[in-house]
């Protein structure tokens, strides 16, 4: 069996944010445009490279000329 990346709990919650979320309230993805779709995984990857500057900063890793 196969894990996907992103759980759907993930891409419901960007969906909600980005306003599409009544698209899936039926479960069903088909709805869903790709430009949307990609709207997800570019806002994923927006959340996680943030999620990794914040622990590097966190954990003292970050760059001298880091924001």
């Amino acid at each position: 069996m196969s894990r996907g990346i992103m759980s759907d709990k993930l891409k419901y919650e960007i969906a909600k944010d980005l306003g599409f979320s009544e698209k899936l309230d039926d479960g069903d993805w088909g709805d869903v445009t790709t430009r949307e779709a990609g709207m997800i995984v570019r806002e994923a990857i927006k959340r996680a490279e943030k999620s990794m500057a914040d622990d590097a900063k966190a954990n003292g890793l970050a760059h001298q000329h880091a924001e």
